[in-house]
């Protein structure tokens, strides 16, 4: 039985969306990390945590674009690689401490995982499989890289992650685009779901800070500011401009389909889902404390998560036509200016100004793009469905 797709587009499947759920926990451990560790040290940390796990789910998000997931050889690999990336989870807060071993091993198992699948199920497609094993050498040169780390002495790890991470996301850029394929529709909905899983963490961590203080008006003031804020992030992705960068990849054909779809979605997307966090740990402090100033690193994650936000939007727009527009330009930077202030007043200001600056990036663009929006809706109403050939 062939276990790759070959000329039809499809939904993601919920073996997918399983996988996702570990997404969940695993943003969760990285607020947790940094609510533990509000430096400058936990803040890398996190970050390099982040990264690590994007790579591993953007890698999975291209092996289950074209693989069968129903083929029970796949779905098995797939849930084996879902358990190890929950070890790895569960190992997040302490990754470069007392569960680095643990979180090294499952991490090397889980990339391990993807390449033999991929190359499992490519072994019929020369084309594909030839990328399959050009990928293989960055792949496995950065996971064997984490787990050398979890050896050294602790001055040393963050510096031998960074390279491994570097050897995982600059490999592709060196591999060439040959062989490799896309299916744009599952793909643009496959990074659709795990912006909104990244958005749910948001709401998750409202909650988490609320809950260990009185539920009085201030709180209530805070989680309402809190859950506009979040809405925010969902209404700048999903208003119009999923649909139309995943027309954008739909209209490209051969490797210049492969290159939009890795420079668009798996690179533009990760300064996404990293400001989606950094915001849910700011958030989560934030409700906590809503009367007293927030510190430095709680600030930066409530202001520099939606700055980065949208600068991952500023670099797709710039990737798809050259343009880097002006709204959200300035809202990004904006935000990033509006740390300063965040640390002298109360957390529950803190988290106003923040809204507030959602608040006018969206009356800019719901009011004065009106007719662009209401265009490009229709556009998007008439267009068929996203491409269903493979390349």
């Amino acid at each position: 039985m062939n276990s790759l797709l070959v000329d039809s587009e499809h939904r993601v499947s919920t073996i997918e969306l399983f996988f996702d759920l570990v997404f969940v926990f695993a943003f969760t451990q990285v607020t947790t990390l940094w609510h533990e560790q509000p430096t400058w040290a936990g803040l890398g940390r996190g970050l390099l945590v982040i990264c690590a796990l994007w790579w591993a789910w953007a890698s999975y998000a291209w092996l289950t674009n074209t693989a069968d997931v129903q083929a029970d050889s796949v779905l098995g690999i797939v849930l084996f690689a879902t358990g190890a990336l929950f070890v790895a989870a569960l190992a997040v807060p302490e990754a470069f401490g007392a569960q680095r071993f643990v979180f090294a091993i499952a991490f090397f198992t889980v990339l391990a995982s993807f390449v033999g699948l991929y190359a499992l199920v490519s072994r019929r497609e020369p084309d594909l499989l030839a990328a399959v094993l050009r990928i293989s050498w960055p792949v496995f040169a950065g996971a064997a890289l984490i787990v050398a780390a979890a050896f050294t002495g602790t001055g040393w790890r963050p510096e031998i992650w960074l390279l491994a991470l570097a050897i995982g996301f600059c490999g592709p850029l060196l591999t060439g685009l040959g062989g490799w394929r896309v299916f744009p529709a599952h793909f643009a909905e496959r990074h659709g779901l795990i912006v909104i899983i990244a958005i749910g963490e948001s709401l998750g961590s409202i909650g988490f800070g609320a809950r260990d203080t009185p539920l009085d008006a201030q709180v209530i003031v805070a989680v309402v500011l809190g859950f506009l804020a979040a809405a925010s992030f969902w209404l700048a992705y999903f208003d119009y401009a999923s649909g139309s960068v995943g027309n954008l990849l739909a209209e490209r054909r051969g490797r210049e389909r492969i290159a939009f779809a890795r420079d668009v979605y798996t690179y533009a997307h990760l300064p996404m889902v990293v400001g989606i966090v950094l915001f849910a740990f700011g958030v989560r402090t934030a409700l906590a404390h809503v009367d007293e100033h927030l510190q430095l690193i709680p600030a930066l994650g409530l202001c520099w998560g939606p700055a980065l936000y949208l600068f991952g939007f500023v670099a797709l727009r710039w990737r798809a036509t050259r343009t880097v527009g002006r709204g959200r330009p300035i809202a990004a930077v904006g935000f990033a200016l509006l740390t300063a202030a965040t640390t002298h007043v109360s957390a529950l200001v803190a988290l106003a100004l923040v809204t507030a600056g959602w608040g006018a990036l969206h009356a800019y663009e719901l009011i004065g793009w009106r007719e662009e929006r209401a265009r490009r809706r229709s556009e998007l109403a008439a267009a068929p469905e996203l491409g269903d050939a493979h390349t």
